[in-house]
Order: C-alpha cells, then sequence, then structure tokens
C-alpha cells in the first residue's frame, strides 16, 4: 500500500515542544516565533525532517502556520482545516485562529501591543511573504528578525534529508527535450535583461530538466535548486546521490551538477542581474545579495506559464491516464454497490480503491492521500482516515471520495460522492446544487484574457442561491505527472493568473455541515480555444474547457425536480461518453455495472 492508516498526529507533545521552542527563543531578545508549514523550496507537501509545524502542534495540513508568542500559540488555518486543526492539537496550549479572515499582523498587533522582535527562518518563508508582513506591521512597533533554524535546533530526532533518486521523463511525453525548453526560457531572461533566474520550486526544475524525483511521497519531484543563465546553461544544485548514469547522460554537458552546499557561493559569483520570484523563493536569497550586492529583479519563475500550458504530448498523455484511472473507478464503484451495506469501513475504501488502480500495472503512487469520509468525517473536507478514527459505513451516510493516481503518463484527481443506502432528501438538494455548479463551469465559454476570479462564481451560483456556500477554492491546477496541486492557475477568487489553452485545472465545487456531513464532485478539465458559434464576434477569441475524468456521477444523488432540461441532456450526454470509452477497458460483470450506473435520466 502507498497509504497508511498510523496516526501521524501526537497532540500529547505539542506543550512540551511549545515549551522548548518558548525557552529556546526567551535565550535571546525575540517575543516570538512564526512556524510554517514550509521548505526551503516551498512546495505544498514537505519532507519529514521539514515538517516543523506538525512536529511542534501536531497539526497535519497542508497549509498553515503557527505564531510562537508567550502567552498564545495561534495555528492559523483557512476553512478546509478548521474541522481538523481542533482533533489535532492541545487545545489547552494551541489557539486555532481563523486565516484569512483574520490577518496575521493584526492578530500580533493585538497581542503584542508594546511591540518586539519576531524571529523568522528567511530560508521558509517566501520574500513576498515576509514584504507584506513587514508592510502591514509599520508603526507597531513589531519587528521581524532572522535567525537560522530554531525547531530545528530542539528538534533531537529530526529525520535525515531525504535521497530519493531521480529518473528520466520521457521527452515523448513531455512533447520537448530540456535543450530545446532551456533555450526557449533563456530568450526570454536575455530580452528581459537577466543573467539568470533562481529556480527554488522542485516541480519547475523537474519540468524544465524532463526528469522526476522521488524525496516528496505523492509528488515525483527532486529537492533541488537551479540557476537557469541566459545562455541556456543550467547550474543543478543537488545530491548527487540522486544521479545514476542514465540521468547524466539525458542531462548532459549543459547542465552543470553541483553539491547544494554550493549554491550560496554561485549566487554571490553572479555578474549579471540575477531574477528571483517573490512568490516562491525564500528571503534567505534577498538577504543574501542585499547583503553582498549582488543586483536582483524580481520576475516570475520563468517555468511557471509554460509549466502550467501543456503541450500537445501532455494533454495526449494525460488523457489516456484519465480513461485508465476511469476504468477503475468503474472496477471500484461497481465493487461499492455490491458491499456498501455490508459493514465496511473507510479503511476498506482507501484500500480497495488503491487495489483497483494497481491492477492496471501502471500506478507508481497515489497523487495524495484519498480522502475517504463517510457521515460526519465527509465534512472534514482532507480528512485522512487512521486506525484511530476508522468509520464503518451506516444506512444514510453520504460517502466523500477524493482520489487520484500518480501515473508516467498523467495526473488525476476525481471526487465521487455516494450513498450509504437510502439518503435524505436535505442531502439529495445539496448534492444537486453541487452538480449544478459543476454542471456550468464545465458549459462556460469566456473571452480569453479572464482569470479563475472571473469565473469561479459561476460554480457557486446554484449554492449561493440556496443560502449555501463552501470554504475551499472551486478549482486548483494539475501538473503531468508532476504535483496534483499546481499553480500559478487556479478556480479562485483570488486568482489574477488569466487562463490559457493547455491549462489544467480541477472543477471541485462541494458542501459540508459540520459534524453531519459533506459533498463533492471533482473532474479534471482542460483549457481549450472555443469554437466559433454563428453570429459570435468574429474578434472575440473564447475559451472553453474539454473534459478530462470520466467515471459516473451517482444518480441516486440527484434530485431531478432542481435540475433544468439543459442539465439533464449534460448529465445523460457525459455519461454516454463514459460508457463508450470506459466499457472496451472492463470486464464484462462491471459493464453491465456501468449500463445501469449511466442509464439515461
Amino acid at each position: 500500500m502507498f497509504q497508511s492508516f498510523e496516526t501521524t498526529s501526537d497532540p500529547s507533545k505539542g506543550p512540551e515542544r511549545l515549551a522548548s521552542l518558548r525557552a529556546y527563543l526567551g535565550k535571546g531578545n525575540t517575543k516570538g516565533m512564526l512556524v510554517p508549514r514550509a521548505d526551503a523550496h516551498q512546495g505544498e507537501y514537505v519532507a519529514a525532517c521539514d515538517d516543523r509545524l506538525a512536529w511542534l502542534t501536531g497539526f497535519t495540513g497542508s497549509a498553515g502556520f503557527c505564531a510562537v508568542l508567550p502567552g498564545i500559540a495561534g495555528v492559523f488555518v483557512d476553512g478546509r482545516y478548521r474541522e481538523q486543526v481542533r482533533a489535532q492539537v492541545d487545545l489547552d496550549h494551541f489557539t486555532p485562529v481563523n486565516w484569512p479572515e483574520i490577518k496575521l499582523a493584526d492578530w500580533l498587533r493585538e497581542h503584542l501591543p508594546e511591540g518586539g522582535e519576531i524571529a523568522i527562518d528567511p530560508w521558509f518563508h517566501t520574500i513576498k511573504e515576509i514584504e507584506d508582513l513587514r508592510r502591514a506591521l509599520e508603526g507597531s512597533g513589531i519587528t521581524l528578525g532572522s535567525y537560522e533554524d530554531p525547531v530545528g535546533r530542539i528538534w533531537s530526532d529530526q529525520p535525515a534529508p531525504p535521497v530519493g533518486p531521480v529518473s528520466v521523463y520521457p521527452s515523448e511525453l513531455a512533447g520537448e527535450d530540456h535543450a530545446s525548453k532551456r533555450r526557449r526560457l533563456a530568450a526570454e531572461l536575455r530580452e528581459a535583461g537577466h543573467s539568470a533566474a533562481v529556480l527554488t520550486l522542485p516541480d519547475s526544475i523537474a519540468w524544465l530538466l524532463n526528469i522526476r524525483g522521488s524525496d516528496i511521497s505523492r509528488n515525483p519531484v527532486p529537492h533541488a535548486f537551479a540557476l537557469l543563465y541566459d545562455s541556456g546553461l543550467v547550474s543543478l544544485f543537488i545530491d548527487d546521490r540522486k544521479l545514476d548514469d542514465a540521468v547524466r547522460r539525458h542531462l548532459g554537458p549543459e547542465v552543470t551538477i553541483k553539491p547544494v552546499d554550493q549554491f550560496e557561493a554561485q549566487i554571490l559569483k553572479s555578474n549579471g542581474t540575477l531574477r528571483l520570484d517573490k512568490t516562491s523563493a525564500p528571503e534567505w536569497i534577498r538577504e543574501l545579495a542585499a547583503v553582498n550586492k549582488v543586483r536582483i529583479a524580481f520576475g516570475k519563475d520563468p517555468c511557471a506559464l509554460p509549466k502550467a500550458r501543456k503541450s500537445h504530448a501532455e494533454i495526449a498523455a494525460t488523457t489516456e491516464a484519465h480513461l485508465r484511472d476511469g476504468a477503475a473507478m468503474c472496477n471500484f464503484l461497481s465493487w461499492y454497490d455490491d458491499t456498501a451495506t455490508t459493514g465496511i469501513t473507510e479503511i476498506d475504501l482507501v484500500t480497495r480503491l488503491e487495489h483497483c488502480r494497481r491492477d492496471s500495472n501502471a500506478l507508481l503512487d497515489i497523487s495524495f492521500d484519498t480522502i475517504a469520509g463517510t457521515g460526519p468525517h465527509g465534512a472534514i473536507m482532507h480528512y485522512r482516515v487512521t486506525h484511530e478514527t476508522n468509520r464503518p459505513l451506516a444506512p444514510g451516510d453520504l460517502v466523500v471520495l477524493d482520489s487520484g493516481g500518480q501515473y508516467q503518463d498523467g495526473t488525476t484527481d476525481i471526487t465521487r460522492t455516494l450513498p450509504v443506502g437510502d439518503v435524505g432528501a436535505e442531502e439529495k438538494a445539496a448534492f444537486t446544487r453541487v452538480l449544478k455548479g459543476m454542471i456550468a463551469i464545465h458549459e462556460l465559454r469566456w473571452p480569453k484574457g479572464l482569470a479563475g476570479q472571473h469565473i469561479e462564481a459561476v460554480g457557486r451560483l446554484p449554492l449561493w442561491q440556496a443560502g449555501q456556500d463552501f470554504d475551499h477554492g472551486l478549482g486548483h491546477g494539475v501538473g503531468v505527472y508532476l504535483c496534483v496541486h499546481e499553480g500559478p492557475q487556479r478556480l479562485s477568487r483570488l486568482s489574477d493568473v488569466p487562463l490559457e489553452p493547455g491549462m489544467i485545472l480541477s472543477n471541485e465545487p462541494g458542501y459540508y455541515r459540520p459534524g453531519a456531513f459533506g459533498i463533492r464532485i471533482e473532474n479534471l478539465i482542460a483549457v481549450e480555444e472555443a469554437p466559433a458559434l454563428p453570429g459570435g464576434d468574429e474578434h472575440r477569441q473564447m475559451l472553453h474547457f474539454r473534459n478530462l475524468t470520466w467515471c459516473p456521477i451517482d444518480r441516486r444523488l440527484i434530485d431531478l425536480d432542481l435540475l433544468s432540461p439543459q442539465e439533464i441532456d449534460w448529465i445523460n450526454s457525459y455519461h454516454a461518453t463514459c460508457r463508450q470509452l470506459l466499457s472496451p477497458r472492463l470486464a464484462k460483470t462491471v459493464q453491465i455495472w456501468l449500463d445501469r450506473a449511466t442509464a439515461p435520466l
């Protein structure tokens, strides 16, 4: 099994560790410290050696931070984790804070009215994060002071950094060899007058060099830093134990491999202007450059948009991966319908689904720990089942099943909400509103140039009209055998990145009633140019989404009275395509199940 069910959070250790950190900080002049869930590479997921937030507090969510002060330790989490954080931290010592509604600067001003210094480790905060915080604290008397890893200094059994092997990613799947990518991006650096760009995001480096790694479970990326020069050459700073001869040959003479501890020296040798992305580069690099008078310019990671705009080869590859994954889902759902009311548990769901994906002989990992929450657990948006929390499915429950696979040709992410026997009318109505929002996004056409913030409300409207909403984004970017959460594109009110052809996103509206049930339906979609329509503006380029995920949506949860004729037609058409594409990949018994599951409404 890729997924384990051990409890990785222990609230009982938090108070002692918090006291140790306060004692360590008390030796200096600091009033407190910020402990983020981040590493030097600013990826969403961190290796065990970098999971300082979980070690200190017990909270294991993928986003958040702790602000430790003498009299209070606030754990800042967004709407996805407000149920989870209360179950994972010692509430007598850690105080959950609703973020971003409550701003860190406002909270610090309230709890440090006399001012003082707050410690940060500049490796673990981005330039923009620290810049914004300093601006928000102006006039408060609160300052930020850089310190070298205070948490690491008291973490006596901190794991060693990972040394996962790197592999070559085939050019035929990428659609372009890494020499071509390097030349293409180098031309952009020359045009901007930048001698080199600093790359710190592991997925940017993996994409640029057509390599994949294994330093972080679920995300096939290597921990490394790189400098991309305006000549197209690259300096790659990586533990060379990760590289075999095949990878070295693939990288070739234009990619110089250097130890990670030479990264600082190479920055100091810079003769021109270095580009730094404020949103991903650590504050440490800015401080190093400022002290040593290295010329820097702020600009976007040059890999970010090219990586997001998938090549035709990448779209073709991930299309196949999604069909393979859809067949695995059908095998699972057929089994589920036979066993849902027999006393099976959440762990049984996770285990069976992983086996169905493994049966393809193509699964390399799961793309995240499967979320299988039944009944009240479904309202915990990023619930992870453990042996201690494992809950049997009970009649009347809804099950939120959010999962995905990592295949060499693609990364999948799909959510289906399933009934356990008959469920109530209220649950069906909420499910149907969520479905209406998902359909609205699938059917949307919009003028080129709009960003996620301009269109995400379309997927929320049916819920809003009923006085309901959900506290996560409508959709995130997705890579191709890379990270399941990939920027910079998102379907979010916070995203100002215009959507462009080739971008892959999730479409996942939901609804959650704490202590009762949860609902989420998710497909992955790719941005494409939309065909012209009669009477449309000839000069106006329109975009639309092409569906990538094919798997039945549970008809038993649909309230037909809430659907328009056009929405019913969409569901019937979607299910007809599921039958057409997936039936040839299924055994006869599962084909029969699929025919029933996709029968016209």
